[in-house]
């Protein structure tokens, strides 16, 4: 009965390049609509004094801290997918985990989509602004970062128990063990 929850790597892995796929896809071809249609132009007003698309060259990070430190940025991105990447092959290949394997790829997307501006334009574009409350301007790729990482956080702390997270533990160096 347990095989029926199991799945194999390979349909996971499959599962993870589509919604990588899906998802890059449809950052780029918005941030392409959005250079087409916004840049050196006003800022398009969907919701008065709440929330318009306006377009911004971020050369920083999140919330435009480190500006300019291109590299620094691709660095530490490609330290977080290699994690992501680990994290997702330790993943036990159950029904339970798939979820936590969208929300990682929704994170490895939105990553690899500002990756893309990073080596594209030496920026990331930006777009969605809310001005009710002057939130910093961000783009669908954070989107995507974000809600996986929301997902991730309410998976790992309400959802799954502490035995389902043993995949997480090193294994324990056996010779200690024979000591005591």
């Amino acid at each position: 009965m347990e095989k029926k929850n199991n799945y194999s790597r390979k349909i996971v892995l499959l599962m993870d390049l589509i919604i990588l796929g899906v998802l890059i896809a449809l950052d780029q071809f918005i941030k392409s609509s959005v250079i087409k249609t916004l840049k050196d132009k006003d800022a398009f007003v969907l919701i008065p004094n709440v929330l318009e698309f306006d377009y911004l060259e971020n050369r920083g990070s999140a919330f435009g801290m480190l500006q300019n430190q291109k590299i620094f940025i691709l660095l530490v991105g490609f330290v977080f997918m290699a994690l992501i990447v680990f994290l997702v092959f330790k993943l036990p290949l159950k029904r339970k985990f798939i979820p936590a394997n969208i929300f990682f790829a929704m994170v490895v997307a939105g990553g690899i989509g500002n990756m893309i501006d990073r080596f594209r334009f030496d920026y990331v574009v930006d777009f969605i602004s809310f001005v009710l409350i002057h939130f910093p301007i961000f783009n669908f790729a954070d989107c995507c970062v974000v809600i996986g990482v929301i997902g991730l956080f309410i998976l790992f702390l309400f959802v799954y128990k502490e035995n389902d997270l043993e995949f997480l533990k090193f294994k324990q160096n056996r010779y200690r063990d024979m000591e005591k």
